[in-house]
C-alpha cells in the first residue's frame, strides 16, 4: 500500500515539475513588446496593423477575418527574437476609414487604449 502512494506523490511532483516548466517555457517565448489593444471607441474594428516604425508596409491584418468589438480587448504577442522598439497601429472601420498612430515604443508599453470623442481618435498607453 506505501509503495503505492509513493509511486503517487511521485507522479504528482513530476506532474507539477512538468506543469513548471511549460509555463516558464510559454514566458520565456513571449517577446518584450507584447501589448494588450483595448478598444473603447464606440465602433467595431473591421482591420488591425501592427508594423515597425522603420517599415514601408503594413504587415497582415493581425485580426483576419475577426473584428474586435467596441469595449473589447486583444492581446497581441510578439516573436521573442524580435527587436524592434517602436511600431505603428493602424485600425479600419467597416467603412474603411482609418487611423494609424506611430512610434509607439512597444518595449515600454503594456497596453494601448483606443478612444474615438467628437471624431477624434485618440490613444493612452500605460
Amino acid at each position: 500500500m506505501s509503495s503505492i502512494r509513493l509511486f503517487s506523490v511521485v507522479q504528482a511532483a513530476q506532474a507539477g515539475l512538468l506543469l513548471l516548466l511549460m509555463a516558464a517555457g510559454s514566458a520565456a517565448s513571449a517577446g518584450e513588446q507584447d501589448f494588450t489593444l483595448r478598444n473603447r471607441t464606440g465602433i467595431e474594428i473591421h482591420e488591425l496593423y501592427v508594423a515597425p516604425s522603420k517599415s514601408d508596409e503594413w504587415e497582415e491584418d493581425v485580426l483576419g477575418q475577426d473584428t474586435l468589438a467596441d469595449d473589447d480587448d486583444l492581446d497581441i504577442s510578439f516573436s521573442r527574437k524580435e527587436t524592434a522598439k517602436n511600431w505603428d497601429i493602424k485600425v479600419v472601420d467597416g467603412d474603411g476609414n482609418s487611423v494609424e498612430w506611430h512610434k509607439l515604443n512597444l518595449k515600454e508599453i503594456s497596453t494601448v487604449t483606443l478612444y474615438l470623442k467628437k471624431g477624434e481618435a485618440y490613444a493612452e498607453t500605460e
